[in-house]
């Protein structure tokens, strides 16, 4: 878009003033079709958010994230350790997803999907309207000194978001330690867990902080999706985005006056009433252009068909489209580049479903102790082994034996012959295996072991056995 005579576009962001400091931003309270839809999927999202970690499949948790023990629950689907490198797969799906989806609809995930614009606009900001009041009011209240009125506003509003902030952080933990422990630990009381209490008190106060004072700054400065979203996006992304050939045409916006017929002067439908600017949640012009701060919010569309409508002209003025569309009145196209992402999506998705299927319930490792050679016992060679048994179903296995597959030969587990693991845990050990030399054919073979919960094999693993043969 070219710049128009005697204008100047900004080069600064709308949340710093001249001097450099923070500028808090008083966005006007949103209105229209695209807030209502907004509303709906922000609620539906938040009790989604809300209910995962309390929600469980076939007793598994539906979403965990327990870094510490390296347990993770995706959709129902437990991850151990040793399952780590699906976990990193549906993660880079994730990214693909994300990077896919900003291609063709720009940063539509942040205004609509994203948790902290959710929380923000949809609740903090909703409880603020409530208790200072629109735009105005709150400009007002900010300016004033500190007096009953401010001291009780603001008192009412800081508590009510800090106890908002306590019942986030309550939910993050339930997906970091799992609901049952968080219930758990709530039923025997904060004293018993002083540790979980310091956490919880950090992440409430990050979360009031967030909310409270760093709010915007989160989608400017911290999040680099912003910044990527820079590399991704072209002129045929669809954005929120401001109808420039109509608004300005040959003479430019200018105020709107009944009077005046501005077809015939050239002068384009914007009537520069600065109404999408007051109302923008990062405080930007979105007639400027895509900017790195604009989150589609879809805020400004609302509001410009509000005034739109209110003086007799078309909305759409600022709406969702491409720069093509606009500029050269482009259909949509479904470009190269976004073919590309999406086969490459479709082959992550498909290798991911099928390790998904391949991926086994019970999970036996059994390797050589590492620094044991053979033992001599008699005409038998004798070799050391650790074992390991991951139960990762729902159910107690209580009769776990070994068994050797395909060659004779004693196996003897240390302690226990026959042992129990419990629902979503493992045991370990140590076994010996014994093998009469003259069955040895090389000095170094591969030992099947078949683990058994009773009558039922759940489980093959293999391994190496040395013989002396390795000293012919």
């Amino acid at each position: 878009m070219s710049k128009l005579p005697g204008e100047t576009f900004r080069d600064t962001i709308g949340t710093i003033d001249e001097e450099g400091n923070r500028k808090f931003i008083f966005p006007k309270k949103p209105s229209g079709k695209f807030y209502d839809y907004r509303k709906w999927v922000s609620y539906f999202l938040l009790i989604i958010l809300i209910a995962n970690p309390f929600i469980k499949i076939n007793g598994n948790q539906f979403m965990m994230f327990n870094i510490i023990e390296r347990r993770f629950n995706i959709f129902g689907f437990p991850f151990w350790p040793q399952d780590f490198y699906l976990f990193v797969l549906f993660m880079i799906v994730g990214v693909v997803f994300v990077i896919l989806f900003t291609v063709i609809f720009g940063r539509i995930f942040c205004g609509w999907i994203c948790p902290q614009t959710i929380f923000l606009e949809m609740v903090f900001r909703r409880i603020e309207y409530w208790i200072e009041g629109d735009r105005g009011a709150q400009i007002r209240l900010a300016k004033q000194e500190w007096n009953a009125v401010k001291i009780r506003k603001k008192g009412i509003k800081w508590s009510v978001f800090l106890v908002i902030s306590f019942g986030i952080a309550n939910v993050f933990l339930a997906y970091l330690i799992s609901s049952d422990k968080l219930l758990q630990m709530i039923k025997e009381g904060p004293v018993n867990h002083m540790s979980t209490l310091i956490a919880l008190s950090i992440f409430t106060g990050v979360f009031y902080f967030v909310f409270v004072w760093f709010r915007e700054q989160v989608c400017i400065i911290a999040c680099p999706y912003g910044r990527l979203q820079g590399v991704l996006l072209d002129n045929k992304s669809i954005n929120v985005a401001y109808d420039f050939v109509r608004g300005e045409k040959e003479a430019g916006r200018a105020k709107f006056n009944k009077q005046e017929d501005r077809e015939s002067k050239g002068k384009g439908d914007c009537i520069d009433c600065k109404q999408c600017v007051n109302v923008c949640p990062t405080g930007i012009d979105i007639r400027n252009g895509t900017q790195m701060e604009c989150v589609n919010c879809t805020a400004c569309i609302d509001e410009c068909d509000l005034i739109m409508e209110s003086v007799g002209y078309p909305k759409g003025l600022i709406r969702y489209g491409s720069e093509d569309e606009i500029k050269k009145k482009l259909p949509f196209i479904f470009t190269a580049r976004m073919k590309g992402y999406t086969s490459i999506l479709v082959i992550l998705i498909g290798i991911l479903i099928g390790l998904l299927f391949l991926r086994t319930e019970v999970e036996a490792t059994i390797l050589r102790l590492p620094g044991q050679l053979f033992q001599h016992k008699g005409d038998n060679i004798s070799n050391v082994f650790t074992y390991k048994i991951i139960n990762k179903t729902n159910n107690d296995f209580n009769d776990i034996h070994l068994k050797l597959e395909g060659i004779k030969g004693t196996l003897n587990v240390v302690g226990k012959q026959h042992f129990k693991v419990k629902k979503r845990d493992m045991s370990e050990g140590t076994m010996f295996v014994e093998i009469n030399q003259f069955v040895l054919e090389s000095d170094k073979i591969q030992l099947k072991i078949e683990v058994y919960d009773g009558d039922k094999k759940i489980e093959t693993s293999t391994t190496s056995f040395l013989s002396p043969r390795s000293f012919d």
